[in-house]
């Protein structure tokens, strides 16, 4: 594969075609660092309204705003040269309707340069779904747990067991035939996942749901051992950053308080001013 072929930008319409084929990898990021990080190896990278609690603080994504959102999506959007950006929908930009949700849709897209939006919501979402779509705005879906919608489950809790599985079916039908080109898949039975990955012609994308998905997505926070309010069941950790980082900040106070440093090849030296100048700048 060449250069070129390797760096070019994945679209909505790429995503789509990966259906039932190699599992697409998706990770979310608030950051520009992060973000080119993350860019060679993901296909799809979400800039989530997790952003709210992982970096901002906030007890839930309820709190997160539009202007928040556009912020890190810029950020984000500085890091990537071939993932797909998707950026999240925060709560109260876009249940009021159709109307309300392609204006905000919109600036997050011609602020951000995203190529997509994800939203939250199923059968109540697919009016707003079919508006964007037909006006030139990817969505990523997203049913099962949705995060915006945590007070009306009471809690973070496993959806669609048992005779509430055919309502979760239901909606992963009705977004796919709403125009949705990928839907996100949250904390529901295995088996479930496995169903509706076999029954919907797009891709569907596991957190918490099953290896049978056609991608996965985490929190990169919550991968990296860098958030530690709770550990959901459905998280690996494939590092302990958090441990490590506080491990090297305490070693750092240690020094400063014992004076350890600076330490001589940490300062500079008062030499001549004649021998301080090299090439126009200062040594």
């Amino acid at each position: 594969m060449s250069a070129a072929a390797d760096t070019k930008a994945i679209t909505p319409p790429d995503i789509r075609a990966r259906k039932s084929k190699v599992p697409l990898v998706c990770l979310t990021a608030y950051t520009t660092p992060m973000a080119k990080l993350v860019d060679r190896h993901c296909d799809v990278v979400l800039v989530g309204d997790s952003v709210g609690m992982v970096l901002h603080g906030l007890p839930s994504t309820l709190g997160v705003t539009l202007d928040m959102m556009i912020m890190h999506g810029k950020a984000v959007r500085r890091g990537l040269e071939r993932a797909l950006l998707v950026v999240d929908m925060p709560f109260g930009s876009y249940e009021e309707g159709p109307e309300q949700a392609f204006r905000n849709a919109a600036r997050l897209m011609a602020e951000t340069d995203c190529a997509a939006v994800k939203l939250e919501g199923g059968e109540s979402m697919a009016a707003t779904i079919r508006f964007l779509t037909g006006r030139g705005i990817p969505v990523m879906a997203h049913v099962g747990l949705t995060p915006q919608a945590v007070n009306m489950f009471g809690g973070y809790r496993v959806q669609g067991r048992g005779e509430d599985a055919d309502r979760i079916r239901r909606e992963a039908v009705t977004v796919a035939d709403a125009g949705a080109f990928s839907v996100v898949l949250e904390k529901v039975p295995e088996h479930l996942a496995r169903q509706i990955t076999a029954e919907i012609a797009i891709p569907t994308i596991g957190i918490g749901a099953s290896p049978a998905c056609d991608g996965q997505i985490l929190v990169i926070d919550d991968m990296l051992g860098l958030f530690s309010a709770f550990r959901p069941k459905f998280v690996k950790r494939y590092a302990d950053l958090g441990d490590q980082a506080e491990a090297a900040i305490a070693a750092y106070a240690d020094e400063v308080r014992k004076r350890r440093f600076p330490a001589a090849e940490h300062v500079f030296a008062d030499i001549p001013q004649a021998e301080s100048v090299k090439g126009g700048e200062a040594a």
